[in-house]
Parts: C-alpha cells; sequence; structure tokens
C-alpha cells in the first residue's frame, strides 16, 4: 500500500460521511501508518511523522486495537462486514481501467447499502447514520495534503521515475528539479506551485506513462519520430488521439510530404491547449483537404 493512500482514504470516507468520528477510529494492523509495534505494551505504537500530522489535522483518536486473540473482542463484527461486502460486490473482482473507476463503483454500491438492515432491525442503516452524523466533527476549513511528496529531476527523455515508473513531464523541464505528489489515485507534478503534469496511479514497475502534449515542441522539430513513439501509441489508447485525428493526418499526407503533413497535425494538437478538443476537431474536420477545404 502507498503510503500517501492511508491519510487519502480517511479523507475519502470523511467526505462521504460529512464529518470526522468524535470519540475515536478503531485500527488493527496499520503497518502503512506505523513505523513500530511496541509488542508487550499492548495497542502502543509508534506512529509515522505523516500519519501524525494527518490525525493532528483532522483531530483523529486513533484506538489501535490489540494484537491476536485477546483483541478480537475490539472489533465489533467488521470483519465479518468486510468479508459479506467481498462477497457480495467484489467477487468476481470488478474489471474496470482505473481506480477512479472501481472507487466511483464502491460509492454507489455504498449509496445502496442504506437501504439495508441488519439483522433484524427496525432501521436501515441510512436511518441509523441519520441519527449518529450529528455527533460527528465538522471537516476542517482546508483538507490535509495526503500525497508522498519527492524530488525527482526530469531526464533527457522528459521523465521523472517515482517508485520504478517513469512519467512524463513538458519538454521544457528537462534536467531540473521538479516536486512530486505521489497518491492512491493519481501523481502530480510542480515546478514550484504550477502544477505541470497530473497522471493517473499506476502500480506498473518499470513502466512508463507518457503523455503526448508533453513532447509537441520536440516532435514538430523532428516529425519523423511521431509515428513510432510510445506517447502516440498511449494517446491512441486512451482516446486522446482520436479517429478524426488520424483521418486529418491521412489527408494531409496525399498533398504534403510525411514531415510537412506531421507538423500540420502538430499544430492541431497545439491547439487543444487553447480551445476545447470537439471545436479543433470539429474545426479541422471542416478543413480537411478531402473535404476540399483549405487547411
Amino acid at each position: 500500500m502507498r503510503s500517501g493512500s492511508v491519510p487519502e482514504g480517511h479523507i475519502e470516507a470523511f467526505h462521504a460521511l460529512d464529518g470526522v468520528p468524535s470519540r475515536h477510529i478503531r485500527y488493527d494492523n496499520l503497518t502503512s501508518a506505523v513505523t513500530k509495534v511496541v509488542y508487550g505494551a499492548g495497542r502502543q505504537r509508534v506512529d509515522n511523522e505523516r500519519w501524525v500530522l494527518f490525525k493532528s489535522h483532522y483531530g483523529v483518536d486513533a484506538f489501535y486495537c490489540e494484537p491476536g486473540i485477546q483483541g478480537a473482542h475490539e472489533k465489533g463484527g467488521i470483519e465479518g462486514e468486510v468479508g459479506r461486502f467481498r462477497r457480495n460486490f467484489l467477487t468476481p473482482v470488478p474489471v474496470v481501467d482505473t481506480l477512479a473507476d472501481l472507487n466511483d463503483k464502491l460509492r454507489v454500491w455504498d449509496e445502496e447499502e442504506n437501504g439495508r438492515r441488519i439483522s433484524q432491525r427496525l432501521r436501515t442503516i441510512g436511518q441509523d447514520f441519520a441519527v449518529e452524523q450529528p455527533l460527528l466533527t465538522p471537516l476542517p476549513a482546508e483538507d490535509f495534503h495526503p500525497g508522498l511528496i519527492l524530488t525527482p529531476r526530469v531526464d533527457r527523455s522528459s521523465l521523472v521515475t517515482v517508485r520504478s515508473t517513469k512519467y512524463s513531464v513538458p519538454v521544457r523541464f528537462i534536467n531540473r528539479k521538479v516536486r512530486v505528489s505521489l497518491q492512491a489515485t493519481q501523481l502530480r507534478v510542480f515546478d514550484g506551485r504550477t502544477l505541470i503534469a497530473t497522471h493517473p496511479g499506476t502500480v506498473v514497475r518499470g513502466g512508463q506513462c507518457v503523455q503526448l502534449d508533453h513532447y509537441l515542441e520536440v516532435l514538430k522539430i523532428k516529425p519523423g519520430a511521431l509515428p513510432g513513439s510510445t506517447a502516440l501509441a498511449q494517446a491512441r489508447d486512451a482516446g486522446v488521439f482520436t479517429p478524426a485525428h488520424d483521418a486529418f493526418w491521412a489527408a494531409a499526407r496525399k498533398t504534403d510530404v510525411d514531415a510537412e503533413a506531421t507538423r500540420e497535425l502538430i499544430d492541431v494538437l497545439l491547439l487543444h491547449r487553447v480551445m476545447d478538443a470537439a471545436v479543433v476537431i470539429a474545426g479541422n474536420h471542416r478543413s480537411s483537404p478531402c473535404r476540399g477545404g483549405q487547411r
């Protein structure tokens, strides 16, 4: 588990609840936020610095269950409920493109649970929560930043390496140090306070996550590098480089040499930085050479 995912999961939960539990939150085996378990000292733990800051920000009182059989009674029926949820909603394992997509599904399933009654209780889960929600502590005015902060240097391929995975940034930042915020669902790259790149979270070690837009200035100088590039392949897979772009490129190559046609395509792609995608695609569809217009 990523170190930033524990606070991030809590923040998502606090917003879903619209408040913070005011008594305490019980934890069992929270190894990703604890640096040391003091054996022989019951529930005593040594928290890592990030976890201490998070708890202070939200006023969380962490109650660590005792390990083993002696702490089994402290957990209530939560493990049974986790198993029930897994069997009902996560078996078979959902097929999603991103962690964000899975989280969206979980929110829908959680909302559906509000209408369920546990055992023979008179009230539903949602009705019980409506009684308890006013007891929560209000959320602070500002959220805690949950990301793990790193400061890698951009290599000559305009990539930063984070946890054995490479991520692209705009080529103008080559050979400069940048600030990376690594979260469970995304990675954000900053130059000072300016956000310069955002990538979805990935756990593929040794892989690359690159964006075509980051390389457009270089590709306009070296247009022959575009057709076989990883950036173009990933842009197609992500749906950013659409069939409409391919059609414009093919039409341009009918009237111009490959290099010039590719430069014209890159000019179109650069328009996406200042115009809505639908407007760019519609405009270039009307002016495509195969339709008798002017590029």
